[in-house]
């Protein structure tokens, strides 16, 4: 498989080690270590031993121990290998968090077949595409997608396609209710040469009996994530062994409580590389138990929290905001927790200090602690330590992660303090974008110290100690009458208000300012939009934003437009406000 251009290069190690003024907190020899030159499977599989019969994952009824969870990944593994799967080839996925799901990815990278994870809901052109650019032999795809491949499946390099269903593993009430509830309406496909479903899949590992020797290194690509281009054309981000087994040593010097006691809800989706590595790849790395949810739902977030008390909590803004609205919150326990991480997005002050009193007012003996972090890093590049925490930062880098604030354009590294453009260096930072070299190189620079640097294409400032402060993406900062102004700054503005309870600003064109920001408003539950509040918000906003900063327009709406991982889609609101545009121009 052609992952990369023969051109991209490679960082192996250091040509000059950056400086780390955060080295303090985790002391010198948490800085400097050793990634194991081996697969990611390999790597769990080491270590899996210590807590062999601990409860690996929890699935409607399912309790997996993790002795039989390395067992289904080997059976998964030679089940490949029978259809002919060898090194270096790509395999699709298409599923939610699921076991199977789990069995195929890690048995896929134990014989080093590259797992292209791909979200199970994308519209059928984004799966066809998928499964062209990166000719894909074989799809795995759970029983929900049959109804938008099978009008195209046989036009593409796929060979067989693997069915899985969210029921596979439930015991049997939980299987009843999903086919009552759900599983009858999905429309299935019948066997034949081209569908096969997982339990006979997983029956064929019977017929590999030969001895399959591959050497994975720490270079060796192992997935492929995906990432929105510039041009608007999904990337497919390559990562290495190496990139994966970094972060989950990381995360452990990071999270130093985490332990094979610990209860992790697996809400994030495997599709995202927070939930894949945070979620699933560091909890199995430490023995801890994974509750698996395929489908999270708000309004039942309390019974999961009840039903299983989970000690570590992992998800994006919108996880968090569910939780302190769900009436169902208001009586629970929440004592046992650990670590509650925020990531994918960004919490203003204001509603950090809401979760964290709600967290109290409840028990909890910690706070919500924000991390940082790209797919083309893995996931985590700095957290904000319960321990060292700094309100209204990012935190520091990941030990063995090395961060720099740029001019934009530039390697010119800026003054503590300074906005630029936040660069990441590390064996984190992915091998490349498959097959598109011009999108590599537009990311990956070689700095004046020797060293790739990965540009994140996003605004921050560090201060003396290394805690970095994230501004917004480089692509969202409005640039009007030629100062710089940034939407996250009046959107704190704006939510500061009680009345409100989500917004978005976005810059629009202006005829002579160039662009002006609009701010999008969604309303908390029993206010209005009234004359007096419309007022009230301008006044706060001319009250605390410079005079360019305050929003030339607002709008306000019942909800924002949300990304497949629950970030608002600041991007479809500037579409929104394109064809608005244009319509008005064409009447």
């Amino acid at each position: 498989m052609a992952i990369l251009n023969s051109s991209f290069f490679r960082l192996i190690g250091f040509k000059k080690r950056p400086k780390a003024p955060w080295k303090k907190y985790y002391g010198a020899k948490n800085m400097i270590f050793e990634v194991p030159n081996i697969s990611i499977y390999e790597y769990l599989y080491r270590k899996h031993y210590a807590f062999k019969d601990n409860i690996a994952l929890d699935y409607y009824g399912l309790k997996l121990s993790y002795s039989d969870f390395f067992r289904k990944i080997d059976e998964v593994s030679k089940a490949f290998l029978s259809y002919g799967l060898r090194k270096g080839d790509v395999v699709t996925i298409l599923s939610a968090n699921i076991p199977e799901a789990l069995y195929v990815i890690y048995g896929l990278n134990k014989i080093g077949v590259v797992a292209n994870i791909v979200h199970p809901l994308s519209a059928e052109k984004e799966i066809k595409e998928a499964l062209d650019r990166y000719s894909s032999i074989m799809l795995v795809a759970m029983d929900i997608c049959y109804s938008k491949i099978k009008g195209f499946i046989k036009d593409t390099t796929v060979q067989k396609v693997v069915i899985l269903s969210a029921q596979d593993s439930m015991n049997m009430l939980y299987k009843i209710g999903y086919y009552i509830t759900q599983g009858r309406k999905v429309e299935k496909p019948r066997k034949s040469d081209l569908y096969i479903y997982f339990k006979d899949f997983i029956k064929s590992s019977d017929n590999y009996n030969k001895e399959y020797k591959t050497k994975i290194r720490r270079d060796t690509p192992a997935l492929i994530l995906h990432s929105g281009g510039s041009t608007g054309t999904p990337k497919g981000i390559v990562l290495s062994n190496g990139n994966v087994n970094t972060q989950t040593i990381q995360a452990k010097i990071a999270l130093p409580d985490l332990a094979s006691d610990d209860v992790i809800l697996g809400i994030m989706p495997i599709f995202h590389g927070f939930g894949l590595s945070v979620s699933i790849t560091d909890a199995l790395s430490v023995g801890a138990k994974i509750v698996l949810v395929p489908q999270f739902n708000a309004k039942e977030f309390d019974k999961l929290i009840k039903n299983y008390k989970p000690t570590v909590l992992v998800g994006v803004p919108t996880l968090f905001e569910a939780m302190t609205s769900n009436q169902g919150m208001q009586d629970v326990d929440l004592s046992n927790l650990k670590y509650v991480i925020s990531g994918g997005d960004t919490l203003n002050k204001r509603r950090v200090e809401k979760i964290n009193d709600f967290l109290h007012e409840r028990g909890a003996n910690t706070v919500l602690t924000q991390g940082y972090g790209m797919t083309e890093a893995v996931a985590a590049v700095s957290f904000d330590r319960k321990d060292k925490t700094r309100p209204g930062t990012i935190g520091i880098p990941w030990p063995g992660t090395y961060v720099q604030i740029v001019k934009p354009g530039t390697d010119e590294e800026v003054p503590y303090g300074e906005d630029g453009e936040i660069c990441i260096c590390g064996s984190t930072v992915m091998l490349g974008y498959y097959n598109n070299e011009k999108e590599t190189n537009d990311a990956l620079h070689i700095h004046s110290d020797g060293n790739i640097w990965l540009h994140s294409g996003d605004i921050g400032s560090m201060d003396e100690d290394g805690f970095i402060t994230y501004k917004q993406r480089l692509k969202r900062m409005i640039v009007s009458s030629g100062y710089n102004v940034y939407p996250s700054q009046i959107e704190e503005v704006i939510e500061s208000h009680e009345a409100v309870l989500n917004c978005s600003v976005v810059g629009v064109p202006h005829p002579y300012k160039v662009e002006v920001a609009k701010a999008y408003i969604v309303l908390k539950k029993g206010y209005y939009e009234t004359d007096s509040l419309k007022e009230e918000i301008k006044k706060l906003c001319k009250e605390n934003l410079s005079h360019y900063a305050i929003p030339k327009e607002f709008e306000y709406r019942k909800s924002l437009p949300k990304t497949m991982v629950g970030k608002v889609d600041f991007r479809k609101l500037q579409e929104e406000n394109r064809k608005l545009r244009e319509n008005e121009k064409e009447n």
